[in-house]
Order: C-alpha cells, then sequence, then structure tokens
C-alpha cells in the first residue's frame, strides 16, 4: 500500500493547526471572553437585589487579640491543627 507523502504532510498539518482554534489569546487583538466579569456581575447584582441583607445568625465578633494571637503562633511555628473532618464513610456495608 502506497501512501502519498502529501496526504500525510496535509493531515499532519490540518491537525497542528486545531490548536490555533483556541480564542484564549485573542485578548490582545480585541477579542473577549463573554463570560469577562460574570462574577462581579453576579455580586453587584445580588447587592442591588439586597443591599443590607440579614442573616440567621450574627457574624461571630473578632478581636484583634485575637488575630494578634494567631500571627504569633504562626511566626513561632506553633500554628493550632485544625480538627479533621471526614466527608466520606469509606467501607463495606452490611
Amino acid at each position: 500500500m502506497i501512501i502519498d507523502r502529501r496526504i500525510i504532510a496535509g493531515l499532519l498539518a490540518a491537525t497542528a493547526l486545531t490548536g490555533c482554534a483556541s480564542v484564549a489569546d485573542k485578548e490582545f487583538v480585541g477579542y473577549q471572553d463573554p463570560g469577562f466579569g460574570e462574577a462581579n456581575r453576579a455580586t453587584y447584582a445580588a447587592m442591588v437585589v439586597n443591599p443590607d441583607p440579614k442573616y440567621d445568625k450574627p457574624i461571630p465578633a473578632s478581636s484583634a487579640e485575637h488575630a494578634a494571637q494567631a500571627i504569633e503562633r504562626y511566626r513561632t511555628d506553633a500554628v493550632k491543627r485544625p480538627e479533621r473532618v471526614e466527608t466520606t464513610d469509606i467501607g463495606g456495608g452490611g
């Protein structure tokens, strides 16, 4: 079976050019992703809907002393280990 080199070269070129179809690098030539800034718009919309939200639980008071203690623990490498939280139970059930 004889395969023409031009066909192989054409297939390789077509395959290589599929990587050029990305629009990620087109921002510099005037293209902008349609989803650009969507997080900001969603946050702004939430603020417009309810600019002063009321929550079920009050926000816990923070203290500068607690923050300073945490910074000192960080600097002295004595950070409190967080509790281990299990998210799944792997095992056989009967």
